[in-house]
Order: structure tokens, then C-alpha cells, then sequence
């Protein structure tokens, strides 16, 4: 197993998301918790070190099934992490009731990693807004040694980090980013990491497999890739791309059965950075992938100083590439509904004015009442 530095720790390289445990009959809220146990023994007899929870995980039931899980393991063998979960608005009033209930439910004293959870659009004024407490309790709990590294995940775009940190960033030890070769401009993920080097805050993967999606990708781009390591499978491919880049010290990765996971160890065994070839035809190989099935825009913005509804149109086409891609998704939803009606793609009046600027000629019109049959916005 491959370990990174993270001040005095040793972290392995490869974490274990508990957000895809198994389940019984499909139903999410059902854990196996047999085999969960499995997967959670297995793993630290491999040197898995780093699991990570949270508090709606498999409707809750995550950081129970974990806790048991872990309960017969010593506690300095792992480090387990858990999050705030901010993504509701209904909780924000709710830090400490919430904290002391996971402590609870995952039967330690103490959490080695806390988050912020998901700071995007849609609750960044709610974290930012001292009347709530969230940053005062969690700095409390973290000099009273119950949390001993406090840092945030974040779904939202790059202004909303922005403001995360301009007001926290002092206080934040490392952030977790949804981070793959697809999004690395997909979703700016790029931007996002150069972004915390100023602040020279580590960076966690999430999604690094974008829900399995790079698990298996076209024969022409896997024929491409073993023609440059006839060695390596199609989901190595994509821990490689993120084994390249210094500022990840952890990739989590939300293995279902023991196959993925024994994978999974299996390239965490040594570490194979791409070289620079490697690089170039993974993120060719992803701008392709995103060709077939999202609309060209290139932010030129000639179309917003024509819109009668002042629109974003620019961001209202990256959000709608982003849903069409995944198939849906909660990425898109969630922005949107940090969003005002009359700037969400239901505003759009038809007009075309837009579509007479578009230089790519995106039939901005249409899409924008795709867009809105789809989220029912």
C-alpha cells in the first residue's frame, strides 16, 4: 500500500467511502452489514488506514454499520472521518446535536478528519453566517481534541470556494474534491487545486471513477490506452491519473464488493505516475468522451448581453452538459436551486437573440427548455 505524509501521519494512499457499501435487495437504506464488515477487515489487513462517513451515507446507516465495523479494530490502526452535513439547510441550526450524535453512532471518542460537507450554491450563505455557530462549535471541538483535522468537501463551483476560504481558509487543513480526468476541466477541477495551493491546503479525491463511469469507457479509447500499458485496466488508468498529481494525498473510493476493492488494492501497490504522453492522450481521451454528448460552448458570453432575462446562459449550458452527461445526478439540482426562478433555465422566453450571437451555434432556446422539462424548473 502506497502512504502519503500529511504532517506527523502516514495516510494510505487508497481510502475506503462508505456512501456504496453493499445492500440488501437494492434498497440503499439496507446495508449488508456482513459484508461490509468484510470489505472494512479485508481492507485494513491491507493497509487501508482512511474510512470515510457521513451522516446521510445510506439514509444514515453508514456511520452505524462503520462504527460496528471498526469497533474491533485498535483505534490507533485507522483514521475515520465524518462530515456536517450542511447540504440540508434544516440542519444548519443543528451543529451540536448532530456532532454528538455521530460521535454516538460510530462509537468513538473522537474524529481524526471533519468536514464541512459539500459547500456549494445552495448553502454557502448559511455556512458564511456566524448566527448558526458551525464554524465556532467545530473550532471548539477540534482544541478539545474531538476533532483533530477539520476541513471541508465542496460540489460547488470555484467563486463559491472562493468565498469559502476568504472567510475559513485559515483554519482549513485539507479539502475533498470531486477529481477525475473528466472533470479536470469539466468541472474545473483544475482551477479548484490551484486554488487551494495558495492557501496551501491538501487535496482529498472524491469520485475518482465518476460513479463508475471511467470503471469501463469506450473500446476505441481502451484501445488506445493499452497500446501505451498493455498492463493496465481501464479504472487504473484513471487512480494513475490522480497518482500524478502531488497536491492528492488521499483518493477515496466507494468499493461495493470485494472485486473492486482487491482491484483497487492491487494498483495502490506501487505507485505509476503518468508521464507526459500518458497525460496528454487521458485528457484527449476525456475531451472526446464530453464531445458526444454535451452542447460546445465556449463561455464567450456574446449571448447574456442579448438575453431579456439577463440570464447565465454560459453557466446554465455547463450545468446542462453536466446533467446530460452523468444522466442526471444531483450536481445540476443543487445549483439550480440556490438559484432565483427568474434566472433558471424555466425563465428562458424563447426569444432566440441569443442564438443569433452563439458562434457555435447552440440552439441555446432549445436546450434551455430541455433543460427545464428535465429538472421540472
Amino acid at each position: 500500500m502506497i502512504y502519503r505524509d500529511f504532517q506527523d501521519m502516514k495516510l494510505s494512499a487508497l481510502g475506503l467511502g462508505t456512501m456504496r457499501l453493499p445492500v440488501i435487495d437494492g434498497d440503499d437504506a439496507k446495508i449488508d452489514e456482513k459484508a461490509a464488515a468484510e470489505l472494512i477487515d479485508y481492507a485494513m489487513e491491507q493497509g487501508i488506514n482512511y474510512y470515510d462517513t457521513a451522516w446521510g451515507y445510506h439514509n444514515g446507516n453508514s456511520e452505524l454499520v462503520v462504527g460496528r465495523a471498526l469497533k474491533k479494530h485498535p483505534r490507533e490502526k485507522f483514521y475515520l472521518a465524518s462530515k456536517f452535513p450542511g447540504y440540508d439547510l434544516s440542519n444548519m441550526d443543528k451543529v451540536k446535536e448532530i456532532f454528538e450524535k455521530q460521535l454516538e453512532k460510530c462509537q468513538v471518542e473522537y474524529f481524526d478528519f471533519y468536514l464541512f460537507h459539500n459547500v456549494c450554491e445552495m448553502n454557502i450563505d448559511d455556512y458564511l453566517d456566524e448566527k448558526h455557530g458551525i464554524y465556532d462549535y467545530l473550532m471548539e471541538q477540534k482544541k478539545n481534541g474531538r476533532i483533530r483535522h477539520l476541513g471541508f468537501s465542496a460540489h460547488g463551483g470555484l467563486e463559491v470556494m472562493k468565498r469559502f476560504l476568504e472567510k475559513y481558509g485559515k483554519d482549513m487543513e485539507f479539502c475533498q474534491l470531486q477529481i477525475n480526468y473528466l472533470d479536470w476541466k469539466f468541472q474545473q477541477a483544475k482551477e479548484k487545486v490551484e486554488l487551494l495551493k495558495e492557501y496551501d491546503i491538501p487535496v482529498w479525491v472524491m469520485e475518482p471513477l465518476r460513479g463508475g463511469k471511467l470503471a469501463v469507457v469506450g473500446e476505441e479509447y481502451e484501445k488506445e490506452l493499452k497500446g501505451l500499458r498493455p498492463e493496465e485496466g481501464v479504472p487504473a488508468w484513471a487512480f494513475r491519473f490522480l497518482q500524478s498529481l502531488p497536491e492528492v494525498k488521499v483518493i477515496l473510493s466507494g468499493m461495493s464488493n470485494m472485486e473492486q476493492l482487491k482491484d483497487n488494492i492491487h494498483t495502490f501497490e506501487e505507485d505509476h505516475p503518468l508521464n507526459e504522453k500518458e497525460m496528454e492522450t487521458i485528457l484527449h481521451i476525456a475531451d472526446r468522451m464530453l464531445e458526444k454528448n454535451t452542447v460546445p460552448c465556449t463561455a464567450c458570453h456574446y449571448c447574456t448581453s442579448h438575453c431579456p432575462q439577463e440570464l447565465d446562459i454560459p453557466e446554465l449550458l455547463k450545468l446542462y452538459n453536466e446533467h446530460n452527461f452523468t444522466g442526471g445526478g444531483f450536481i445540476a439540482p443543487m445549483v439550480l436551486g440556490g438559484y432565483p426562478e427568474d434566472k433558471r433555465p424555466g425563465a428562458c422566453v424563447g426569444c432566440r437573440s441569443c442564438e443569433a450571437v452563439c458562434p457555435q451555434q447552440i440552439k441555446i432556446s432549445e436546450v434551455m427548455s430541455d433543460f427545464a422539462g428535465k429538472l421540472a424548473l
